[in-house]
């Protein structure tokens, strides 16, 4: 993040606390390298035997729609809880106290409104994708080209927080601290990732992000109480401790240590908030998840298991933040990680003890849950991008509604090797920024292109071909166009994805509060400017669908 700088690196001791912590952990390397090896085995070996049962398109895109509404809210879960809420925010947490804790608060109320705005009328309306719903009423060939654009940009944008996530978790346990050892580490979980997609499809995917999810729960109680019992489960002693640690004191605790030194960053602030909250209902791995449950009724109940799973794990992220800031120097992790991303398996490592055994087995098994969570995500978006080139892009503007389901399913498996290998490019360039940070760039987009689109789609009966399209790709370029011009790209010389350079000229890391806007602004120019006359018939029928799930698949 851009004020990594504002840290007092002056009160803290040890410099060389962190070198010690990745040599304790790369001391029990064989220890670290069986958990991780364990959990990658298990993983494989239900993505092989859920791939024997995935037989047809409908398997691979929704599993069959065999899941329960409580297998798809723990799936959710897994899905959303990424390496950005593990990583990123225990580390933002770390670093900014109460200003990092905002990044949980934006992510769970967002749930609220893919609740009562999305789930149910999107399962209902849709098949497999963002982009039958779009082309339900209007032009199937630019919608769908520009829905399945959207879908692979915003799932990229994704990726590379995962990437990032894992570059800097393995390199932390192993002891690399080459470049190239850290890209390599990319390249391996890109591997995986395609291997799980490839070859499970979304049963695969599905059992995987559920085993995930219970492991990171799990893990996450764990941590919360050991920190808890290290302060005899005195909250107010903690949160002293973690200000008083951090070189900042009482201003820790309180608003504007990140996002209130200057007027840019309040506004920063707004546009991150805004990004959160809205770009849940938008991102495309979240949506095609409501299409594996039987009815409209479980993908609700589903919506209901994940807030109530998500919404404890965040509480639990008070506890591993301000317990990384009580235990941990600032120093020994940004020493670490600039970014902050090496915070939670650092305080799994103090918690045990920094010269024990315990510590090396609390940070492996930590870590290897870590890992984990990566793994299940990034198999979740590569599905949802290579789902939306095959059946959008393929299937219906290349094949032109002429492809066979082998075909299909075919082409999903090749594009999921090209975004995988798209994906490690992208993410060995940001492996040094923080990972809630490059989430919520992914929730800005989301919120920008796809959200407008799904909303007028859904709820207004004059939205036309013409507003769809100039509402995805005014919404995308803008935010995309943005970024790239943003200190997240160049100008910051610790966390920036291009060091040495500077050509940013906006100011804000999230866009959001500008792109957003533009998305539904032109969303409605381009309709009213349209000369289309919208199809009020079919409007009805996707009403009736969306509303009682009459007719929906």
């Amino acid at each position: 993040m851009s004020t990594l700088s504002t840290l007092n690196a002056s009160a803290v001791p040890d410099a060389g606390a962190a070198v010690l912590a990745a040599g304790e952990a790369s001391e029990h390397r064989p220890l670290i390298i069986s958990l991780f090896a364990v959990f990658v085995v298990a993983t494989l070996v239900i993505t092989v035997w859920a791939g024997r049962q995935t037989k047809s398109a409908a398997d691979f895109y929704a599993g069959g729609r065999q899941f329960t509404g409580f297998q798809n809210g723990l799936a959710v879960s897994g899905d959303y809880m990424s390496a950005a809420s593990f990583l990123g925010i225990a580390g933002a947490i770390a670093l900014f106290g109460y200003d990092g804790f905002l990044y949980s608060i934006g992510f769970l109320v967002a749930w609220l409104v893919a609740l009562l705005l999305v789930a149910e009328p999107l399962r209902n309306s849709g098949r497999y994708t963002m982009g039958d719903v779009l082309a339900y009423r209007m032009r199937q060939r630019p919608v769908r080209t520009a829905a399945g654009t959207s879908t692979i940009v915003v799932s990229i944008f994704y990726l590379l927080a995962q990437m990032a996530g894992a570059g800097v978790l393995v390199s932390l346990l192993l002891g690399i601290t080459s470049d190239g050892g850290k890209i390599g580490i990319v390249a391996l979980v890109g591997v995986l990732m395609i291997v799980y997609v490839t070859i499970g499809g979304m049963k695969g995917t599905t059992w995987v992000q559920m085993v995930k999810a219970v492991l990171l729960i799990a893990g996450a109680l764990l941590l919360t109480f050991l920190v808890l019992l290290k302060f005899d489960f005195n909250i107010s002693d903690l949160l002293g401790t973690a200000a008083e640690n951090s070189g900042k004191g009482a201003p820790f605790l309180e608003p504007g240590l990140k996002y209130g030194l200057t007027t840019t960053s309040k506004i920063d602030f707004i546009s991150l908030g805004i990004a959160l909250v809205l770009g849940t209902a938008g991102l495309p791995h979240i949506l095609i998840r409501f299409y594996t449950v039987p009815t409209a009724k479980a993908a609700r109940k589903s919506v209901n298991w994940a807030i109530g799973i998500i919404g404890a794990f965040y509480l639990m992220t008070i506890a591993l933040g301000f317990g990384a800031a009580a235990l941990i120097t600032p120093k020994e992790i940004t020493d670490s990680n600039p970014a902050g991303n090496t915070a939670a398996p650092l305080l799994a490592l103090h918690l045990g003890g920094v010269d024990s055994n315990w510590g090396a087995i609390l940070l492996a098994t930590i870590s290897a849950v870590a890992f984990a969570t990566i793994l299940a995500v990034v198999a979740g978006l590569t599905l949802a991008s290579s789902s939306s080139f095959a059946h959008d892009i393929y299937a219906n503007v290349i094949k032109k509604g002429q492809a066979s389901e082998k075909e299909e399913v075919k082409a999903a498996r090749w594009a999921t090797v090209f975004i995988g290998v798209v994906s490690i490019a992208l993410g060995a360039l940001a492996r040094d920024l923080n990972v809630a940070g490059l989430v919520a760039l992914a929730f800005a987009v989301a919120a920008s292109a796809n959200l407008p689109t799904i909303l007028y789609s859904l709820f207004w009966k004059r939205f036309t071909t013409q507003g769809a399209l100039w509402s995805i790709y005014g919404g995308l370029f803008t935010a995309v166009f943005l970024v790239l011009f943003s200190p997240v790209v160049s100008g910051n010389a610790k966390t920036s994805m291009f060091k040495g350079v500077d050509f940013h000229w906006f100011p804000l890391e999230n866009p959001g509060i500008i792109s957003i806007p533009v998305g539904f602004l032109l969303g409605w120019l381009g309709t009213v400017l349209s000369k289309e006359e919208p199809d009020t018939k079919k409007y009805a029928e996707l009403e009736v669908r969306s509303l009682t799930g009459t007719g929906a698949h």
